[in-house]
């Protein structure tokens, strides 16, 4: 699946590429808010709440750190990739009840570790130091994500 990814990825420029990460970092922060709202409606405790909106506003940042580079190279409109995001957690609609969280978890991991993947490969393949700096930079949270989210389902039991 990862070298699927990554053949389509890396068939995008530069400036398509940077737009295509800046929209998953905004639609994956909305996705972790709206875990967290689902959580507090569900009753779950504080930390599991508090967990997905930390996620969200750090999925946040990480899109305004891309957007800055993006704007200083091309302006302020982003160009429309018509890819499917990888870092899209398809788990809004599974998380009912109490019971689901495990899976939410185990779904979010998943994609964590999957764009610390593509990140890493990225900044292998890109020659501007800028941008290769940021790559891994962005990686390092990603596993910084998986390993919160490890944490987390460790420490719920579940």
């Amino acid at each position: 699946m990862v070298v699927e990814i990554l053949n389509e990825i890396r068939k995008l420029d530069e400036r398509q590429l940077l737009s295509y990460w800046i929209e998953g970092e905004y639609e994956e922060a909305e996705t972790y808010w709206k875990l967290a709202e689902r959580s507090r409606e569900l009753g779950l405790p504080e930390n599991v709440v508090e967990t997905f909106k930390r996620l969200g506003d750090e999925s946040k940042m990480h899109g305004d750190d891309l957007l800055r580079i993006y704007r200083e190279e091309y302006g302020d409109e982003l160009v429309k990739v018509s890819l499917p995001n990888v870092e899209s957690l398809n788990v809004i609609g599974k998380f009912w009840k109490v019971e689901d969280l495990k899976d939410v978890l185990d779904i979010a991991m998943e994609s964590e570790k999957l764009a610390e993947t593509i990140y890493r490969k990225l900044a292998e393949e890109c020659d501007r130091k800028t941008l290769r700096e940021t790559y891994l930079k962005l990686a390092d949270v990603e596993r910084g994500h998986y390993e919160t989210l490890k944490a987390l389902r460790e420490s719920l039991g579940v």
